[in-house]
């Protein structure tokens, strides 16, 4: 899915926040972040295999579509801090049902795996 998707008017909703969470670690940057205000170095660390590049594409991308906001504080060396937007936080509140879902199915799929 393109990121012009999700400024297109003429998709449906789900399909607009959807394009905004697309990826394989926006999810996980946006459960994180539900915790507080975090830095780039300690979102790496809580995600092994996430490299820089990937972080900070992510979190631009986050930002731009106002799910962060990034803090960069004017001291030696620069110290730049992430938090969830309220926007962010709604985002996150709605995806609560679809992660429920998702856990549901996990167990499904494992109930289904040991009947076998």
């Amino acid at each position: 899915m393109t990121r012009s998707r999700a400024q297109d008017p003429n998709v449906c909703g789900v399909t607009a926040a959807i394009a905004v969470i697309d990826g394989k670690w926006k999810t996980s940057l946006l459960w994180l972040l539900e915790s507080g205000p975090h830095r780039p170095a300690e979102l790496r660390r809580r995600l092994p295999g996430l490299s820089e590049k990937v972080l900070t594409q992510a979190l631009r991308e986050m930002e731009e579509d106002g799910l962060v906001h990034r803090e960069v504080y004017d001291v030696l060396p620069p110290k730049t801090v992430y938090t969830l937007t309220s926007f962010g936080r709604d985002l996150s509140t709605a995806l609560g049902p679809v992660s429920d879902w998702g856990h549901r199915r996990l167990e499904r799929l494992r109930a289904d795996g040991a009947a076998s």
